[in-house]
């Protein structure tokens, strides 16, 4: 889970920041701040993974504020003013958003901070044991070997785990996939599936627990492969 803070220091950008964020599971955005004095010190006391932060601010502006972080804290720069976008990507920002911006813009930068987050944590991911979710207005633990499988239907997932029960969040397949350990394969555009948990293969199918789930045919040879292995 990234842990974010956006600063500006107009309110009504950072509700909109900070309902998009609602609707990710694999970004926390912890405060919001007007000031960047107080943001300041929250950064010194706390871990923080991101930063979305306002260029054109009248106390300091967004990049001497950046500038002047002792920490390397990826940073995505937000402005009504293009002129700045240059100077921003010098400080190696992750994105440049220029507002206003659109939810898909505002995702476009999101999922770039988010591969940058799972390299830099890398041996963290796979030595995990569980997975972060965002659920029913709540953050969801998940322990991997729980799950029985993946079904992803548009912009959501259905995260089937033990005694039938499904979790519906919202998330990407393919974000999901940075975060689950080897033994989870995509056999369908649709699904992934933990090899363990395939109890049967037959005619373009496999069954766990009782569920039916189509092999698609781009994913046969290697399924079939990794199964028999």
């Amino acid at each position: 889970m990234i842990n974010a803070i956006a600063i500006d220091d107009e309110p009504l950008p950072l509700e909109i920041i900070e309902s998009f964020c609602d609707d990710l599971d694999f970004i926390d955005l912890k405060n919001t701040f007007t000031q960047s004095n107080k943001a300041l010190a929250y950064l010194e006391s706390n871990l923080v993974d991101l930063i979305f932060l306002d260029i054109q601010m009248p106390a300091v502006s967004g990049i001497d504020f950046y500038k002047s972080l002792k920490k390397d804290i990826p940073v995505i720069f937000t402005t009504a003013h293009k002129e700045y976008a240059i100077e921003g990507f010098d400080l190696n920002a992750i994105d440049f958003l220029l507002k206003p911006y659109s939810y898909d813009r505002f995702m476009v930068a999101v999922n770039k901070a988010k591969e940058l987050f799972d390299l830099r944590n890398k041996d963290e991911n796979e030595n995990s044991s569980y997975l972060i979710v965002k659920a029913e207005y709540s953050t969801i633990k998940i322990f991997f070997n729980s799950i029985q499988f993946i079904e992803s239907i548009g912009d959501y997932l259905k995260i089937y785990v033990d005694d039938n029960n499904a979790i519906v969040t919202r998330m990407a397949l393919k974000n999901v996939l940075d975060s689950l350990p080897n033994n989870f394969v995509r056999i369908h555009r649709s699904f992934v599936v933990p090899l363990e948990r395939v109890e049967v293969y037959r005619n373009k199918k496999v069954f766990i627990a009782g569920q039916e789930i189509p092999v698609g045919t781009t994913y046969q040879k290697e399924f079939k492969k990794l199964f028999k292995d």
